[in-house]
């Protein structure tokens, strides 16, 4: 990846943390924690990896992206509204009554939302399904959906993962977002689902391991992930939660909680700091 193509996609994913913070403030709640986690590889997909069209969000050829930890929502919807499906005023709007964007994603209101989600698991097996269906009418388009290590302790994960490699879904791309945290605490404390690279392995898919905000790694990852035949690919993210809010990141009480007037303020400075080091 060149030099200037980094450091916008770089600008863009900040522009993308900036949106979460702000939607989230406004909400008064929500879940930023994670959501910031995913943003780099979330604007990654939707500005060079996916093939979508924010001027036709339902054109039959493109791309589906299915969150799977879909309370990370503001996430989602910063990036389509960053990539055009929607006026960027929209998103603070999030979570009052009468919007579109409600907590969770909703694919009846929202355009360019794939799949409705929010209870954990739900998400990668409706992306096994999309894959599934796009092999046997014979379809190119590819399916990426992003799952929650917290949400890797469901047990139907497992079961979307055995299902994904018995029909060699090799069009569907899981990424999996190793953050070390959910609500209760250290994931590895509540319910130990590691190694998850060996586990994928023995499900029989091909794995990645990557850091979560380099996106040369994360372009290589994707590119790597369109060679492989036959299996399903996971791409195993190491983040950092609530990455580049400084109180935010590796905080667990950050998972789902939204700041107030003050520590918003501090969040826009480190946001705003990151801003002008990318000009």
């Amino acid at each position: 990846m060149d030099i200037l193509e980094k450091k916008t996609l770089e600008r863009l994913a900040n522009n993308v943390r900036i949106s979460i913070v702000e939607s989230v403030y406004s909400a008064g709640c929500g879940h930023p924690g994670g959501s910031l986690s995913i943003a780099d590889v979330i604007t990654y997909l939707y500005f060079k990896e996916m093939n979508v069209d924010p001027k036709n969000p339902k054109m039959e050829s493109r791309d589906r992206f299915v969150l799977s930890k879909g309370h990370t929502a503001p996430a989602l919807y910063a990036v389509l509204a960053e990539r055009g499906f929607f006026e960027k005023e929209e998103l603070k709007t999030l979570r009052k009554t009468e919007s579109r964007l409600q907590g969770h994603p909703d694919m009846k209101g929202i355009p360019g939302v794939d799949m409705s989600t929010g209870s954990l698991g739900l998400g990668i097996s409706a992306a096994c399904g999309m894959a599934l269906s796009a092999k046997v009418y014979g379809a190119d388009n590819r399916v990426y959906t992003i799952v929650g290590d917290g949400e890797s302790e469901e047990g139907q994960v497992w079961e979307a993962a055995m299902f994904a490699a018995h029909y060699k879904l090799d069009n569907l791309v899981l990424v999996l977002d190793w953050n070390g945290l959910q609500i209760d605490g250290p994931v590895a404390e509540v319910m130990n689902p590691t190694p998850h690279d060996e586990k994928f392995r023995a499900f029989g898919w091909h794995v990645i391991s990557i850091d979560a905000h380099n996106f040369d790694e994360i372009e290589a990852a994707f590119a790597e992930a369109r060679t492989v035949k036959g299996k399903p690919t996971a791409i195993i993210i190491k983040s950092v939660k609530g990455k580049g809010v400084s109180y935010m990141e590796n905080a667990c009480e950050w998972h789902g909680q939204a700041p107030k007037e003050d520590l918003y303020k501090v969040a826009m400075e480190d946001l705003g700091k990151i801003a002008e080091s990318l000009k």
